[in-house]
């Protein structure tokens, strides 16, 4: 599998715009099908993380369906992707249930409360939709606390403590996601944790979901061992397994491109893009996270650094410092890779900045279609 034409892109492409390449969503499709054949899984695409339904069509050709962390998401699923739609939310008002029955296969509780408030309604939809509960297995394996569920006096999952004494009548299945953007190791170690507090309820089940944060198709990930866990599951405890991966769809298919607005000097070289941390790539500020850049590297390490930042009047609104071999100049072009998922799903208009336009790449052809653009009615109609 080759790699993303990144300088085509960047001549061909407007700015600032995400580009998906089709050719990269096909090779990780391949990866995930091969791993839903050889297991016998259900694997569905996280919206959460990646959301650009323009590609549903060619994502449903492989996937089962959808998983869903609003109605709207759900709704969504449902209009464009078409196959299953599985909901879960911290917590849900009577309208949310409402709309989730309708739109589901699956819904999953965060709390017996929620599970016994609303039997009323979903007991209605028994054989129709399958409702499940989360769980927290306690067991952290991640290294940055608000990507983890498992984090001390986390909302998310219920514990095995508060199991005791309840009734799971009608519950057809469990629910875990505990990992952010990891290999296999550690959601096997998951399991472990998993079968020591829960196992018992397991034998119970119609199905268990292995909540997402799977690297599936990141180089290195050890498909094999996922492939024999999975049967593992399946023989011990007659269940049908669920992954619910969004990254794992998105990894290396897209970039975002950018342009140099200006260049200006404080102590440092200072590049504006039309590109915005706060705006088009929040996780730099939230998680941190640093992407990568084409044909940038670590601060001194080329002869050119800058400090590249974004349009908007936040003072804090730094992607980060970079070196480059040549300088930049205005109306150069910068490529942000790894752009695809958790990007366009967590856009805002603050500031009236523009938001990207969304296209993809045929490698086959060479053709760059822009798919969605964005105008000043979009932004004013977020306003009143």
């Amino acid at each position: 599998m080759t790699g993303i034409d990144i300088e085509k892109i960047l001549r061909i492409a407007p700015s600032p715009a995400y580009v998906v390449d089709l050719g990269r969503l096909r090779h990780n499709l391949s990866i995930l099908d091969e791993v839903q054949k050889r297991s016998g899984a259900k694997i569905l695409l996280a919206l959460k993380a990646f959301a650009m339904w323009n590609v549903f069509p060619i994502i449903r050709e492989t996937l089962h369906g959808v998983c869903a962390s609003s109605h709207w998401e759900a709704r969504l699923g449902r209009e464009e992707f078409g196959r299953e739609v599985h909901s879960f939310a911290a917590a849900f008002k009577e309208s949310d249930i409402q709309e989730l029955l309708a739109t589901s296969n699956h819904l999953v509780f965060n709390s017996f409360a929620q599970l016994e408030r609303f039997r009323s309604l979903w007991e209605k939809a028994h054989g129709r939709v399958s409702v499940g509960l989360r769980v927290n297995p306690e067991h952290s394996e991640g290294h940055t606390a608000i990507y983890d569920p498992c984090a001390p006096n986390s909302r998310l999952g219920i514990t095995r403590a508060q199991f005791e004494g309840r009734s799971l009548s009608g519950v057809e299945g469990l629910h875990f996601h505990t990992l952010c953007e990891q290999q296999f190791e550690p959601l096997e170690r998951t399991v472990g944790a998993i079968e020591e507090k829960f196992g018992e309820f397991l034998p119970q089940m119609k199905w268990l979901n292995l909540g997402g944060g799977h690297h599936i198709t990141r180089d290195g990930y050890d498909v094999d061992a996922l492939v024999e866990l999975i049967k593992y599951l399946q023989g011990k405890y007659a269940l049908e397994i669920y992954l619910e991966p969004g990254e794992a769809i998105a990894i290396g298919t897209g970039i975002l491109v950018g342009e140099v607005l200006d260049v200006v000097q404080n102590e440092m070289a200072i590049a504006i893009l039309d590109v915005s941390a706060a705006c088009h790539m929040p996780d730099v500020l939230e998680m941190p996270y640093r992407p990568g850049i084409h044909g940038g590297f670590d601060a001194g390490v080329k002869a050119n650094t800058y400090r590249l930042g974004g349009p908007s009047c936040l003072a804090g609104d730094v992607i980060g410092d970079w070196s480059f071999e040549q300088p930049l100049q205005t109306a150069d072009r910068i490529a942000f890779l790894d752009m695809a998922h958790y990007t366009m799903v967590k856009n805002t208009t603050f500031n009236g900045i523009q938001l990207p336009h969304i296209c993809t790449f045929e490698p086959e052809t060479g053709e760059l279609k822009v798919v969605r653009s964005f105008g000043y009615e979009d932004f004013k109609s977020r306003l009143s």
